[in-house]
C-alpha cells in the first residue's frame, strides 16, 4: 500500500502489539514465518509484504490497515461514511451544509493522511462552490484534488478534470473546457483505460460545450457513445446525468419525442437518488424540449418548477440560467414585461466570467423585446453586448444567429454597410458547421 508507514515504524508497532498480547516471536510467526523473520521485521530491517502484514494482523487481532498505517480501522470507516452523507447532502441541494461538512472532513482526512478521502472532500467542495456560482473557487478545489492523486491512474482523476472543465464552461470559456475534456478522452482511449464510469462522465459533460459552440456533429457522436456506455456504468447518477445531456442533442436533431423520453428516464433516476438539484435541471431541460416543440404552456410550468427548486436550494448560477429559458417562453407567450423584469433580475448574477453564454442569451432576448417595443437604440445596445460575450466564449452557433438579428436591425434603420458587416461576421461562423477549431476529434473507446 502506498500510504503504509515506514518499515521501522511498522516494526515498532508489531513489537508493541506482540508484547501487549503476551506472544513470543515464534508464536506470532507460526505457522507461515520464522522467529528470525519477526525479529528482523521488528528491528525495521525488512519491509513486510501485504501477505505478511495480513498474517500478523490476524494473529494480533487488529485490522490490516491499522497495522500498516497506525490508523484505527473504525476511524477510516467512519470518515468514509460521513463523506457519503456529505455527498447525499449536496445531492439534495443543501450546498452550504455540504460545504461545511466537506471542509471538516478534508481537515480530518489530511490529519489521517488519507489521500483518497482528501480527494473526495475536495471534489465535494469544488462541486459545492460551482453549484453556488463560485466558479474560480470551485476550479481551485478541483486543481487541488488533481494534485492529491497526481500519481494515481487517470480514471481516478477524471472527476477532478471534469469539474475543472465544468467551471471553465460555466465561466464562458467553451474552447478550453472542450480542450480539457477532449484531451482526457483521447488519453483514456488511446491508453486503453476504458473505464465506463469515467468515459460516461466525460461524454455526458462535453455535449453542452459542443452544442454551445455549434459543433452539433461532435455533440451527436458524444451522445451516441454515452448511450452505448450507459449499460456498463455502475453509477446510476452518471446514467441519469447522461440522459439529461443526450436529450439536448436529440432536440437539435429534431427528435423531440426521444428527447422527452430520455429526460423522463433521468427524472426517474434522480428522484430515486434524491438528487434535487439535478432533478431541477431535468425539469429545466424538459421545459426547453416543450418550448422547442411549441408546447409553451407546459414549458412555462416545467421551467417555473425548475426555477423554484433551484432557487430554494440556492443554486445561484443554475437558477439564473433557468430564468433566461423561462423568460424566453414568457416572451413567446406575450408576457414580455414579466420576461424583461426577470432578465434584468438575473443579469446581476451573470457576467463574462460567470455564465457568459446565458448572459448573452439574456441580452439577446432583451434586444428582441426592445425591438418589439420599437426601441431600436436599446435593442442594438443589447445585441452588441451579447455579441461581445459570445465572441469571448466562442459560441459559434449563437454568434451566427445574433449577427443575423443585428444585421436585420441595422438594415431596417438604413445602415446598410454596418448591416453587411454584421451579416459577413455571421456567415464566417457558419463556414464549417458541426466542427470546432480544436483539431481532430478524440479517439473513441472500443465499444
Amino acid at each position: 500500500m502506498s500510504d503504509r508507514d515506514d518499515p521501522e515504524i511498522i516494526g515498532r508497532r508489531v513489537q508493541q502489539l506482540r508484547v501487549e498480547r503476551g506472544l513470543t516471536q515464534r508464536q506470532l510467526a507460526e505457522p507461515a514465518y520464522t522467529a528470525a523473520y519477526i525479529s528482523t521485521l521488528e528491528s525495521g530491517r525488512v519491509r513486510p509484504s501485504d501477505q505478511a502484514l495480513r498474517h500478523l494482523a490476524d494473529r494480533l487481532g487488529v485490522a490490516f490497515d491499522e497495522l500498516a498505517t497506525g490508523r484505527p480501522a473504525h476511524l477510516v470507516t467512519d470518515l468514509r461514511l460521513r463523506l457519503i452523507e456529505a455527498q447525499r447532502t449536496l445531492a439534495t441541494g443543501d450546498t452550504e451544509e455540504a460545504a461545511r461538512s466537506y471542509t471538516a472532513l478534508l481537515t480530518e482526512a489530511e490529519g489521517l493522511q488519507l489521500a483518497e478521502a482528501q480527494y473526495d472532500a475536495l471534489i465535494g467542495l469544488g462541486e459545492s462552490a460551482v453549484e453556488s456560482g463560485e466558479l474560480v473557487e470551485g476550479r481551485r478545489y478541483f486543481e487541488r484534488a488533481e494534485l492529491v492523486l497526481a500519481d494515481a491512474p487517470l480514471p481516478a482523476r477524471v472527476p477532478a478534470l471534469r469539474g475543472r472543465a465544468l467551471a471553465h464552461y460555466l465561466a464562458g470559456e467553451l474552447r478550453y473546457a472542450v480542450y480539457l475534456l477532449e484531451s482526457t478522452l483521447d488519453e483514456l482511449n488511446r491508453g486503453g483505460l476504458h473505464d465506463p464510469d469515467a468515459l460516461l462522465l466525460l461524454y455526458a459533460s462535453i455535449i453542452g460545450p459542443y452544442m454551445d459552440m455549434g459543433a452539433h456533429a461532435r455533440a451527436a457522436q458524444a451522445a451516441e457513445l454515452a448511450l452505448a456506455l450507459a449499460p456498463q456504468a455502475g453509477d446510476p447518477a452518471l446514467v441519469a446525468r447522461m440522459h439529461r445531456s443526450v436529450a439536448r442533442t436529440l432536440i437539435a436533431e429534431g427528435r423531440v419525442a426521444e428527447a422527452d423520453a430520455s429526460l423522463a428516464k433521468a427524472a426517474e433516476l434522480y428522484r430515486g437518488l434524491q438528487l434535487r438539484t439535478e432533478l431541477a435541471n431535468c425539469h429545466w431541460m424538459r421545459g426547453y424540449v416543450c418550448a422547442q416543440n411549441g408546447e409553451l404552456e407546459r414549458a412555462e410550468s416545467e421551467l417555473r418548477q425548475a426555477l423554484t427548486m433551484l432557487s430554494a436550494k440556492r443554486a445561484a448560477l443554475y437558477s439564473s440560467q433557468a430564468a433566461v429559458e423561462l423568460a424566453d417562453v414568457l416572451h413567446r407567450r406575450g408576457k414580455s414585461e414579466e420576461a424583461a423584469a426577470l432578465l434584468h433580475d438575473v443579469l446581476g448574477d451573470l457576467s463574462s466570467e460567470r455564465g457568459a453564454v446565458h448572459s448573452a442569451a439574456a441580452h439577446r432576448l432583451l434586444g428582441i423585446i426592445a425591438e418589439d417595443a420599437r426601441d431600436p437604440e436599446t435593442a442594438e445596445e443589447h445585441y452588441v453586448r451579447a455579441l461581445s460575450l459570445l465572441e469571448r466564449a466562442g459560441a459559434a452557433g449563437d454568434l451566427a444567429d445574433l449577427c443575423r438579428l443585428l444585421g436585420d436591425l441595422l438594415r431596417r434603420e438604413g445602415r446598410v454597410e454596418a448591416a453587411l458587416d454584421a451579416y459577413r461576421t455571421g456567415l464566417g461562423h457558419r463556414t464549417a458547421p458541426g466542427t470546432t477549431t480544436l483539431g481532430p476529434a478524440p479517439a473513441q473507446p472500443p465499444l
